[in-house]
């Protein structure tokens, strides 16, 4: 047995992955003794106010395993494809990296697999945290699948769910699946290298039947106060910390990281604020209240509630 599961650990895994989600998965591949042969990450870029070209986190993490490291601009690159051929791998994993070209995920014998943090077929795309929280679930979870041509489609291998807490942000639920989506990682890999493990094709899901999860730009963020205050509520939580909820207030643009909601019929109308100057600041949506306790005006530093009121006055 024990002779098997060394036979097992020896596959060549190739691992992509960017930011710290990926980490995780990486992690728990190395520290479970797997032949980690090559690591495909992005190129380092420039960032903070010099300017000073940044590590990814999977990069940071791979260089102190003294893992190779391939960094293409493209995937598509002669000499990118070349290099990743020598690796050899048996089976590549991929975590919070960008879409592959059929040359790359067809490559490997035991094919390429995904972590996607939803339960497939829901919440295909690239936000599919974000997503859950804003449209109120109370339930996501971790699924592990096939690559094949169009994006988180192919045949799931595996899927574990996690509860929503009613107060939970898509920051702490990030948190919650990047530690889920390790684990269920390395079963996979385990059922890959024995043999075990047998794809269930999402091809019978009809489409309208599916939720998405799309990227998400400026304007999905901004709180529009006609609505529900249960709606605005999950749109703050499900964009902390970010990109965060935003609203003007005085002129100035203000993000939004916590908040609590109060169902209650307004008496000022919708968008319009209600505060004491001192302990509370809440805005008035369709059918209740958004207290906020943690916010960030433009140009301003990310603080509670009490100490943005020491120093703004609302009107």
């Amino acid at each position: 047995m024990q002779s098997e599961l060394t036979d097992q650990k020896n596959i060549r895994i190739v691992f992509m992955g960017t930011p710290d989600f990926a980490v995780a998965s990486l992690d728990i591949l190395v520290q479970n003794g797997y032949n980690v042969v090559g690591v495909i990450t992005a190129p380092d870029k420039p960032a903070g106010r010099g300017l000073q070209l940044q590590q990814s986190a999977v990069k940071q993490y791979a260089v102190s395993k003294g893992l190779r490291v391939l960094q293409p601009e493209k995937l598509k690159n002669p000499e990118f494809l070349e290099e990743l051929r020598s690796l050899k791998a048996d089976l590549q994993v991929v975590v919070a990296f960008r879409m592959l070209p059929e040359v790359v995920w067809d490559m490997p014998a035991l094919g390429t697999i995904n972590v996607h943090a939803s339960l497939l077929p829901n919440y295909r795309g690239a936000a599919p945290i974000n997503w859950a929280i804003i449209n109120g679930e109370k339930q996501s979870g971790v699924t592990t699948f096939k690559l094949q041509h169009e994006i988180d489609t192919g045949d799931i291998l595996f899927s574990q769910s996690v509860d929503i807490r009613d107060d939970e942000t898509a920051g702490e639920l990030h948190d919650d699946l990047m530690a889920t989506g390790a684990g269920l990682l390395l079963k996979t890999v385990q059922a890959l290298a024995s043999g075990n493990a047998k794809g269930t094709p999402q091809a019978h899901i009809k489409a309208e039947d599916i939720k998405h999860a799309p990227k998400i730009f400026k304007e999905d963020c901004q709180i529009k106060w006609e609505q529900p205050v249960e709606q605005i509520y999950n749109l703050v939580r499900g964009l902390s910390p970010y990109p965060a909820a935003w609203t003007m207030l005085n002129g100035k643009g203000l993000k939004i990281f916590k908040a609590t909601r109060e169902h209650a019929t307004p008496v000022v109308a919708p968008g319009q604020v209600v505060s004491d100057n001192k302990t509370y600041l809440k805005i008035a949506a369709a059918d209740g209240y958004l207290s906020l306790l943690e916010i960030q005006l433009e140009g301003k530093k990310r603080m509670d509630i009490e100490a943005f009121l020491r120093g703004n006055k609302i009107n």
